[in-house]
């Protein structure tokens, strides 16, 4: 906890110093939308099968730079609740989880600040912590392929998408955009079984709608 404390501080900072000095105008808003999140097989001397998390819901909110030109940059924190699961042929194991992300995206709108619709596109990076927040037993169903478990995990994030924006009055803004947020397999908290192999990233596809209040 001392190392994701110090991450989150060292984060910040440099969010911060990354601001352009050309910036003018400031923003805050909020979002929702939901997760769906590619599954990744899993394969082991007792069975095969996949691991990831169903569907779910995903809400936050942003603090945003826009220079008067087209760069743009944010601080972004998404909760999410998607429960895990892990499925081998017809049978399927859930766990209960979510996941808190933050990090720092720089955006590149299509056009400048003073027009009403702006299209962007956005990269960026940050962590992610995975939680499992379901009731551990003895016996896991499907233990044999991998166990679901009650820690956490945080991991390295690389976030890229796209979206739009609707400038709706001089301060309020509408946007829709959609996110894929990557990070590495989270093996502490979706637990191969011995012998059995997992990793590469998993892919979180996140469409959300959201409002902000231009500050000045």
């Amino acid at each position: 906890m001392r190392v994701h404390n110090r991450f989150v501080r060292l984060f910040l900072g440099a969010a911060v110093l990354a601001v352009p000095a050309c910036a003018q105008q400031w923003e805050m808003g909020v979002l929702g939308g939901g997760g769906f999140y590619m599954n990744r097989g899993i394969s082991g001397p007792r069975g095969s099968g996949n691991v990831g998390f169903k569907p779910g819901l995903a809400a936050g909110g942003w603090i945003g730079h826009n220079s008067t030109g087209r760069l743009g940059g944010e601080i972004r924190y998404l909760f999410q609740k998607n429960d895990m699961r892990v499925t081998s042929g017809s049978n399927t194991y859930t766990f209960g989880g979510h996941s808190h992300a933050l990090h720092y995206d720089l955006l590149l709108h299509a056009n400048s600040i003073e027009d009403a619709v702006r299209p962007f596109i956005a990269v960026g990076g940050g962590m992610k912590g995975y939680q499992g927040t379901g009731t551990e037993r003895a016996f896991q169903p499907l233990g044999n392929i991998a166990i679901l478990t009650k820690t956490t995990q945080w991991k390295p994030l690389i976030s890229f998408g796209a979206g739009v924006k609707w400038n709706i009055s001089p301060r309020i803004v509408l946007r829709a955009e959609v996110r894929d947020y990557l990070t590495q397999v989270p093996t502490d908290v979706i637990l191969p079984a011995p012998g059995a192999k997992l990793g590469g990233w998993f892919h979180d596809i996140t469409p959300t709608f959201g409002i902000s209040y231009l500050l000045q």
